[in-house]
């Protein structure tokens, strides 16, 4: 599993590391990001690429998001 941490980031920041994070993962791995705010824009482009996702909102308002195929 693979964690990225986006917090305190300015969009489009988030969606960018996440997006070249996923390029280097193998189709059995699990992409662990935190990101300051639900990522909406982030999630059509998972669609897109054919990945599924997970959110969980944190108890200090942050989003936690697994990211997988």
């Amino acid at each position: 599993m693979k964690m990225l941490d986006n917090r305190g980031l300015e969009p489009p920041q988030p969606m960018m590391r996440t997006l070249a994070a996923l390029t280097k993962m193998k189709d059995d791995e699990v992409l662990t990001i935190i990101n300051d705010r639900r990522p909406m824009f982030l999630y059509e482009q998972l669609e897109e690429l054919g990945y599924k996702q997970r959110t969980e909102q944190q108890s200090d308002g942050s989003f936690k998001i697994e990211i997988f195929r």
